[in-house]
């Protein structure tokens, strides 16, 4: 076998230059490790590591750096209440917000951003494409998040009391954004949103509606050839 031989972890390769993103317990980090032989080209950070996911572009060791691959698997702002709440909603919008704004400065040509999120209840209220397209990040692919593809992978909650302890996942996919060439809209930065209902049209909050299937307050859409 060549010393030099591409080894693949599901998306990820031993080529690819990769930050990862508010790791729990390092064990995603771990498991892409062991299947490269090596983690000379993975960076994994965590909140305890002192890199704010909506302030890294800034940091003093991440700065002058890019990479390949961007991934922050289920970004979460922390057990801070009912995760059908507006406010609670909107804390994890703000986070994966300034995720994608701070990603969008840190991407080599023709890298990818990487969010792993449920798309179930409340978490697809989210609508982390329209956050995204904010920051000029289009979506190029979608497809299934399987726990078994990364062998030794712990999910853990990261917050609280049970910080330790894995959170169900339930269906959820990994998202891929590509920079944008052009777009039919600016930057912005996310906005809160009022009230929101699930696909189905069950009620998640008892305000009025503005959240219906795909059409979710103001979505921008790319025209461009990616």
């Amino acid at each position: 076998m060549a010393m030099n031989e591409t080894k693949w972890a599901k998306h990820y390769s031993s080529d690819h230059e990769i930050l990862l993103v508010g790791e729990g317990d390092f064990s995603f980090s771990v498991s892409l490790a062991n299947v490269f032989g090596s983690a000379s080209n993975i960076v994994a950070t965590s909140f305890d590591s002192k890199v704010d996911a909506m302030t890294m572009k800034h940091h003093p060791d991440l700065r002058n750096r890019k990479f390949d691959r961007i991934v922050y698997n289920f970004p979460h702002a922390g057990f801070c209440g009912d995760e059908r709440n507006l406010r609670v909603i909107n804390k994890h919008r703000n986070l994966v917000g300034g995720f994608f704004e701070n990603s969008s400065h840190m991407l080599r040509p023709r890298g990818e951003v990487h969010v792993s999120h449920k798309t179930t209840g409340p978490f697809v209220t989210w609508n982390i494409e329209d956050l995204a397209s904010r920051s000029s990040l289009a979506l190029v692919e979608c497809v299934g998040f399987n726990i078994s593809d990364y062998p030794g992978y712990q999910n853990k909650r990261g917050d609280g009391s049970r910080s330790n302890e894995p959170f169900h996942l339930g269906k959820c996919s990994t998202f891929k954004f590509i920079l944008s060439k052009k777009s039919n809209c600016s930057r912005q930065q996310p906005h809160e949103i009022s009230s929101v209902r699930g696909n189905a049209g069950n009620m998640i909050s008892n305000r009025r509606i503005t959240y219906y299937g795909d059409s979710f307050l103001e979505i921008c859409r790319w025209y461009d050839d990616l």
